[in-house]
């Protein structure tokens, strides 16, 4: 092999060897038990999912749509929504900090927040 073609497979090994490793850290599990429930910038549910009872939910939205929200043996996910697309029930259960579950039309927002003193 020639050296420019030897530092192109150099280059390639590290790309692929460095995608690799921000993928693990994008989709590492919450440390936290602590979910925040937020629509239109509002914060309408601050829940430790680890101490709920298992629980559906429904949260209207001002246009008149719905996300059920269910709570299972400490995890948390849209079970069900009006939305066209469906993504935030398609997206399964909350499991990153990084990656929140979103419903764009309904402007709603499921995501891991620090621990609370207060439970609303």
């Amino acid at each position: 092999m020639t050296k420019p073609v030897k530092l192109i497979l150099a280059a390639v090994i590290v790309l692929f060897v460095g995608a690799v490793a921000a993928a693990m850290f994008v989709r590492r599990p919450s440390e936290s038990t602590w979910v925040e429930i937020v629509q239109d910038g509002k914060v309408l549910y601050t829940l430790d999912i680890a101490d709920s009872e298992n629980r559906t939910f429904t949260i209207e939205s001002a246009d008149g749509g719905y996300n059920k929200v269910e709570i299972i043996d400490g995890a948390i996910r849209i079970s069900d929504a009006d939305c066209p697309d469906r993504t935030c029930v398609n997206t399964g259960f909350l499991r990153s900090e990084t990656i929140p579950i979103v419903c764009l039309p309904h402007r709603l927002i499921i995501r891991y927040t620090e621990e609370q003193e207060d439970e609303n």
